[in-house]
């Protein structure tokens, strides 16, 4: 192992230990390359606890776009993930047009302005965590596109829901505005931590929402290619996080957890039986 992989690895397995433990069960060969791009997914989501100004993460983001275009090829070398990814790239010819996509939806991140509307959220969640699975899905040698996309939108949507409180601690919101205004949600109060009855139900309908995809996403496994469902092993993760929210007590002002020890118990099941990960 190269050290510009090691160091994709370790960062991977501190920073999202979820997808570093679902590139266990891919086949040794592509697990470096999944290291890159988790690694880099990760520089990229950090960018606003990074930069914590619009200006300087904006300046952060336009730097990977440019090395995705191939404009810093240098200046990428000198940085383990930015290199790893280049060489995954040309590895794997992964579009650079997702990674594009990936960045540019990102940067709501660096700002405080609402969510709009659920069409902006899907496309939010697809152009993030679907283009992970997606390219994920690429590395290990199929494509699935429309899979990638509802399970994009159900795993993406399911973790804005899990961090719900951080989010609202620093003024952002992920639910869509309309829907929040549907129900007649004060967002002060949001902001302020309080978790009205609105509230509730406004992150109810988003848990159907969620399990819409999560349905669709299960019809779509039983046609994948087998090599691509390690890349989709995430997934299973779903499920034990909305019956979390959905459990009498359940406060959207605290952080949702599920145990580690249940996570990866939850991945191995998953691996053993991958076209079973997304059942409702």
């Amino acid at each position: 192992m190269t050290a510009d992989a090691d160091y994709c690895e370790r960062l991977v397995r501190e920073a999202d230990k979820d997808r570093f433990l679902a590139a266990l069960f891919a086949p040794a060969a592509q697990r470096s390359a999944l290291f890159a791009l988790y690694a880099f997914n990760s520089e990229i989501v950090r960018v606003r606890d990074v930069a914590r100004e619009p200006m300087p993460g904006e300046i952060r983001l336009q730097w990977w776009r440019e090395l995705i275009e191939g404009e810093r090829a240098e200046e990428g070398k000198a940085n383990p993930v930015a290199a790893a990814l280049l060489e995954t790239m040309e590895r794997y010819q992964l579009a650079p047009q997702l990674l594009l996509d990936l960045i540019d939806a990102h940067s709501f991140d660096l700002y405080d302005d609402p969510m709009p509307s659920l069409p902006h959220a899907e496309a939010y969640v697809a152009k993030t965590s679907g283009v992970m699975f997606e390219l994920a899905g690429a590395i290990l040698g199929g494509e699935a596109p429309d899979l990638a996309r509802h399970a994009g939108i159900a795993y993406g949507f399911t973790e804005l829901l899990r961090n719900f409180a951080r989010h609202a601690a620093r003024r952002q919101l992920y639910v869509p505005f309309d829907l929040l205004q549907r129900y007649g949600v004060n967002v002060e109060d949001v902001f302020a931590g309080k978790a009205s009855p609105e509230l509730r139900a406004a992150l109810a309908e988003m848990r159907l929402h969620i399990r819409g995809h999560l349905a669709a996403t299960h019809d779509l496994l039983a046609g994948a290619p087998p090599a691509i469902l390690a890349a989709f092993l995430p997934v299973a993760l779903v499920r034990p996080l909305l019956k979390r929210m959905e459990q009498r007590g359940y406060d959207p002002m605290k952080p949702v957890e599920v145990p580690q020890w249940r996570r990866q118990w939850v991945l191995w099941r998953a691996a053993r039986h991958p076209r079973a990960m997304a059942t409702r």
